[in-house]
């Protein structure tokens, strides 16, 4: 399985940005978002279910962050609104068959796309 996350750049705070994730080979349950600012740990963003049913976000992202997963584009879509200075951060996407918030759980993760967000 190969994960690629792409749609980074930098942006003023406010502003909304559209970050991808696409995925070749194996299809898993769970694709998720995580993300990791400088110096610290990486933390979970939002998970999405392959039949879109269930979405789980970090509180510190909610109404503010979606996710879109569109299984015939091996695709997932973060969508981010109103961004913050502490949305600054690398991030990545990762996939896997269980419902998890931890970044342990997950074995297969995509480089992560930088995005930077400027009061």
């Amino acid at each position: 399985v190969q994960l690629q996350a792409s749609g980074g750049g930098s942006v003023q705070a406010g502003d909304s940005l559209t970050l991808s994730c696409t995925s070749s080979g194996r299809q898993f349950n769970f694709m998720s978002w995580f993300r990791q600012a400088p110096g610290k740990a990486r933390e979970f963003v939002g998970l999405i279910n392959w039949q879109q049913t269930r979405t789980l976000y970090a509180d510190s992202v909610k109404g503010r962050f979606t996710l879109v997963r569109d299984n015939a584009k091996n695709m997932v879509s973060l969508q981010m609104n109103n961004l913050k200075p502490d949305d600054t951060a690398v991030y990545y996407c990762a996939a896997g068959g269980l419902l998890s918030t931890d970044s342990h759980e997950y074995n297969q993760w995509g480089k992560g796309t930088l995005v930077t967000v400027s009061s």
